[in-house]
């Protein structure tokens, strides 16, 4: 049996002797500070969701549940309808996640499972990741300057029209800025799965595809559709580049080509002129989109924590 002495030079808080004051004044420190911003975080949130409801309720008073049920926004006609807004809010966000999950996911793919060598791999991802660090007016100005040039190229031949403004390049756009959030969550997510697991699937007989499409991608589903929810969140409070490609027009179309509107920017083309009745207008599209964004994470975290679980079980 070893012996350890008192005389081998450990340090106060080792497995030999207590924490001493400072040691317990450090832990106790750190637990309330991590309690502090917890709260803080909390509150934060709950105040800003008082002041803006706070604000809202003049308007709602007002305009009832036409606020929501209807198109017609025209602030010299006393008319605040934000259905148009809050659907094409929705309708961007849900193309744009649906392009950006495709190509983010197959990004993730191609630099995760070692399809490249490992130098080009942290290239790359350094520059997919640097796509979220360009401002969102340097997207609006490409997509006005490029994007829709190029599409309306593209489209007249098939004897399409493409207005100046419109949904398709909005949501393009939408898509390439979402797509870091995604595929770098998605990367993660996929670099995290056991390599044992990888392995099993080659020794059952598995091509590299089939290990990866029916294997790796399932068991790392859960932080895929956690990037997805985190993309969707994203996608949802872009303001300045559908400013400049929606066209800011009230009216709701499923139509790619037609122009539209979005909560976020509706807030940023009608603020700066609002008078106080149109000013608690948006002060209730801003509490609408917040909502929103509210419910899709706690949808979001809900089927995690659900996915979760039932790995858990299946495990067990």
């Amino acid at each position: 049996m070893t012996v350890i002495s008192h005389d081998s030079g450990l340090t106060q808080g080792s497995i030999t002797q207590p924490p001493s004051g400072f040691d317990r004044f450090i832990n106790t420190g750190t637990k309330l500070l991590a309690w502090f911003f917890a709260i803080g975080t909390i509150a934060l949130l709950a105040y800003i969701i008082y002041e803006i409801g706070l604000s809202a309720i003049p308007a709602i008073k007002e305009h009832g549940a036409s606020l929501i049920t209807s198109n017609e926004y025209e602030p010299n006609a006393d008319k605040y309808g934000l259905r148009a807004p809050i659907l094409g809010t929705l309708y961007s966000s849900a193309l744009a996640l649906a392009i950006a999950t495709v190509f983010g996911l197959a990004i993730s793919i191609f630099l995760s499972q070692g399809f490249i060598p490992r130098k080009l791999e942290v290239v790359f991802k350094n520059i997919v990741e640097l796509l979220a660090a360009i401002p969102s007016v340097v997207y609006g100005l490409w997509g006005i300057y490029f994007v829709i040039p190029f599409l309306r190229d593209m489209l007249e031949p098939l004897g399409f029209t493409l207005g100046a403004r419109s949904m398709l390049p909005a949501a393009l756009v939408l898509a390439i800025m979402v797509l870091p959030t995604i595929s770098a969550i998605s990367y993660d997510a996929l670099t995290s799965v056991n390599p044992r697991i990888k392995e099993a699937a080659f020794g059952l007989g598995a091509t590299r595809w089939e290990a990866i499409l029916k294997v790796i991608v399932p068991t790392a589903s859960t932080g895929i559709f956690g990037s997805v929810i985190l993309g969707f969140g994203r996608a949802l409070g872009e303001t300045m580049a559908l400013a400049m490609l929606l066209g800011n027009k009230n009216v709701f179309s499923f139509s790619l080509l037609d122009p539209g509107n979005t909560l976020a920017a509706l807030i940023a083309n009608n603020f700066p002129e609002a008078g106080e009745v149109e000013m608690n207008v948006l002060l209730f599209a801003g509490m609408t989109l917040l909502a929103i964004t509210l419910v899709v994470n706690v949808i979001g975290a809900s089927i995690i924590q659900v996915a979760n679980r039932g790995k858990k079980g299946a495990r067990q």
